[in-house]
């Protein structure tokens, strides 16, 4: 079913707010747009946040996630229940990531840091600076790492995944998935080293 039309923006106090996603992506599927408006909401900051990570630029990153669930919504009949919609949605959303880094593969700065507030111990120009050039440091050693590195960091540390929710996103094995951590790990702590 190619032919389907993202649904409208999500109302205020949509009704299945409780149930649980499987449920949603059925009734979604079957082109109920108020389900999949709670899957848009319940998923969206996350699959942001993540894209935020891997692209560097928040423009790209909306639009990256505003595609990927175009791409879901579209492919809803195609869904497999024998992985989490959550799942599902961080392969297509790094799938999406991944193809827009290799259009134009920009740099990948951590400006996703939250501000700092007044009277924060960080808000002092001197530590300012410092948490700046940490973070310059930690975008760079990311950029460094090759992408399937990055990707499972991103999904393992920033976004919380399971090892085997990782597997299923990357479509590699468990071990694969270790492996790569293992080997992201050990590079970001050598190109961190200065920083402790």
């Amino acid at each position: 079913m190619t032919g389907r039309t993202f649904p409208s923006p999500p109302e205020p106090g949509l009704p299945g707010r409780d149930l649980p996603d499987g449920l949603l992506a059925v009734r979604a599927a079957e082109g109920d747009e108020d389900s999949f408006a709670v899957l848009v909401q319940r998923h969206g900051r996350p699959l942001l946040a993540l894209a935020r990570c891997v692209l560097g630029n928040p423009q790209d990153a909306e639009e990256a996630v505003q595609d990927a669930f175009v791409s879901a919504w579209r492919r809803l009949p195609e869904y497999r229940h024998g992985a989490e919609f959550r799942t599902w949605m961080h392969r297509i959303t790094v799938n999406r990531c991944l193809t827009m880094r290799r259009r134009r593969p920009p740099p990948l700065p951590l400006d996703a840091v939250a501000e700092p507030v007044a009277g924060d111990a960080w808000s002092q120009p001197v530590r300012s600076a410092e948490r700046d050039e940490a973070t310059a440091a930690l975008s760079r050693a990311l950029a460094d790492l090759d992408a399937g590195q990055r990707i499972c960091w991103i999904l393992r540390e920033v976004q919380g995944l399971s090892y085997k929710e990782i597997s299923h996103v990357t479509r590699t094995s468990e071990q694969t998935v270790r492996g790569r951590l293992f080997r992201a790990r050990r590079s970001l702590q050598e190109a961190m080293s200065p920083w402790r």
